[in-house]
């Protein structure tokens, strides 16, 4: 009943005087002095001292401002809720990932609930991911390595081994497994400096005092496959990258046991942005993480 006039106390409390709350209110002076004087007859108290240039709230006025400073608080956040549902109906989310399978599950959840957001899936390496979150072109980054910067947040997604993987006229498709010291004698194809596949395969290579034969540096997946299946050397991959070609056969190595790790990144100072909380929010209740 009396929202007008408390709106009109509260702007003229907050800025200090009629002239500049008329203005933040888009209304006249007149009408603020209006309100505010029905509000002090209504009640028949006085709620601000009117001096010539300025006025200052009494001390019922300070009483009142501190209970509309509660109000409008809880306005704002009314209106904030409202807001971001309504702004979420569109938008935009960058999206870099190492493996864009692992990203895809997340991707179509999300899409589920919020249709309207255009979404951008961008492959790189584990360096350009975390090149593109700080420069804010990324908005979530999936990657295979924990990056240990105290500025992202770090959610781990899943585990996987990693196996090579050959053409399928290659001799070692008879064999179930193959070795590390087997792969060193082999010609092999490799990622690019800044994937962590090759940073794993070169450490358990190191570990067994093996050098492995690198004939072939493949920047991308789809490089490295093609490289692979046109009989250059041996391929690397975690198990759900290699997925299915029918040109290929992946081989588990019997005695590596390192696990790639796949992890969602954020900044932590962008956690409250709108459209990356949503897909938070989202993967962590729709995604089954492993």
């Amino acid at each position: 009943m009396h929202y007008i006039q408390l709106r009109a106390f509260h702007a003229v409390a907050t800025y200090g005087g009629f002239s500049k709350a008329a203005n933040q209110l888009c209304l006249t002076q007149p009408a603020i002095s209006d309100q505010v004087r029905k509000l002090e007859e209504h009640f028949g108290v006085l709620l601000f001292h009117r001096l010539k240039r300025t006025v200052r709230p009494t001390e019922l006025g300070d009483e009142l401002l501190h209970i509309t400073r509660r109000m409008f608080d809880v306005e704002s956040e009314a209106i904030e809720l409202l807001s971001e549902s309504k702004v979420l109906r569109t938008g935009y989310l960058n999206v870099a990932a190492d493996a864009p399978l692992h990203a895809i599950q997340m991707i179509s959840a999300f899409r589920h609930v919020y249709p309207g957001i255009e979404i951008s899936l961008k492959r790189g390496n584990s360096d350009s991911i975390l090149a593109q979150l700080h420069d804010y072109s990324a908005d979530i980054g999936v990657l295979a390595q924990d990056p240990g910067d105290p500025s992202l947040t770090v959610v781990p997604l899943r585990r996987d081994l990693l196996v090579a993987f050959v053409p399928n006229d290659h001799v070692l498709t008879k064999k179930k497994t193959v070795s590390l010291r087997q792969l060193s004698e082999q010609p092999l194809v490799i990622r690019e400096k800044g994937s962590t596949t090759r940073q794993r395969i070169e450490e358990a290579f190191e570990s067994q005092g093996l050098q492995g034969r690198v004939v072939m540096i493949a920047e991308g997946r789809e490089a490295n496959r093609e490289a692979v299946a046109a009989g250059i050397g041996i391929g690397i991959v975690s198990g759900p990258e290699f997925g299915h070609d029918s040109r290929l056969t992946a081989l588990p190595i019997s005695d590596l046991d390192v696990v790639m790790t796949e992890y969602m990144v954020y900044l932590n100072e962008r956690v409250h942005q709108r459209v990356i909380k949503a897909f938070l929010d989202t993967v962590h209740k729709e995604v089954q993480l492993t």
